[in-house]
């Protein structure tokens, strides 16, 4: 009976912690809705097996939906969203490069291209010091103004991944290369298989609020049945302890 009360317990305590991850999960994607190109997660767990008995469940992964979300117009002409596949690369400061569908871009005080974070734009050009304005094409190509006259000083690239969905998140909006996503492959927008560049235009993210409340009070209810079996399976245990000293 011992052994029968405490696979209950471990499986209860199981079932717990894996609510408690996934209110965790749902808890950062509602506090990301109104983060640019920001892509919902969830948890997906596996049941686990010892010596033919129920053991409980175990986190087997957490599974990143790329879905495009919306697009909103804005006032700045480096504000940039990727209609379609893609993702804009920027150099980490231990130089690494990490992916990224937030296209929220400013020139910093040496002229470059850079995110949010202060991180550069991976391209194949430079903003010329006497710059007075920029503007992105939609395939890509960074037009100058210089003296009353456009000249292209460089093109962005994108870059899409075999497996999109295999990507690992590193905390600031960003995505790193993993052996699950497979290699970047870098190619012009607006070609075959990549999405075209829109300027004055920000991807929102991809989170959509009812699901994510519908899914929170699911949780919660999950999580409070498991904590209830628990209790109870502990005062069983508890009674069958003082029973034995009788």
């Amino acid at each position: 009976m011992s052994s029968n009360i405490n696979q209950i317990l471990n499986i209860s305590r199981s079932g717990m912690l894996a609510r408690m991850n996934d209110l965790d999960l749902v808890s950062h994607n509602l506090a990301n809705i109104n983060t640019n190109g920001f892509k919902t997660s969830r948890s997906n767990f596996q049941e686990m097996l010892n010596q033919r008995l129920y053991n409980g469940v175990q986190l087997r992964a957490t599974q990143h939906f790329m879905d495009q979300g919306a697009l909103k117009q804005t006032s700045n002409s480096l504000d940039l969203a990727i209609n379609g596949e893609g993702f804009f690369s920027v150099t980490l400061p231990d130089g690494r490069i990490a992916y990224t569908r937030d296209g929220e871009f400013n020139l910093d005080a040496n002229h470059r291209l850079v995110n949010v974070n202060g991180f550069p734009l991976v391209w194949d050009g430079s903003i010329p010091e006497d710059t007075e304005e920029v503007n992105i094409e939609s395939d890509g190509s960074v037009m100058v103004l210089q003296n009353g006259s456009w000249n292209q000083a460089g093109t962005i690239q994108l870059n899409r991944f075999p497996n999109a969905n295999g990507l690992l998140g590193s905390g600031d909006n960003l995505w790193m290369e993993t052996p699950v996503s497979g290699a970047a492959i870098a190619g012009s927008p607006n070609s075959e298989g990549f999405g075209e560049i829109k300027n004055h235009t920000l991807e929102q993210s991809n989170v959509n609020i009812a699901n994510e409340m519908s899914q929170m009070i699911l949780l919660q209810r999950s999580f409070d049945l498991s904590l209830r079996t628990f209790q109870a399976t502990d005062q069983m245990f508890d009674e069958a302890i003082q029973l034995r000293r009788i």
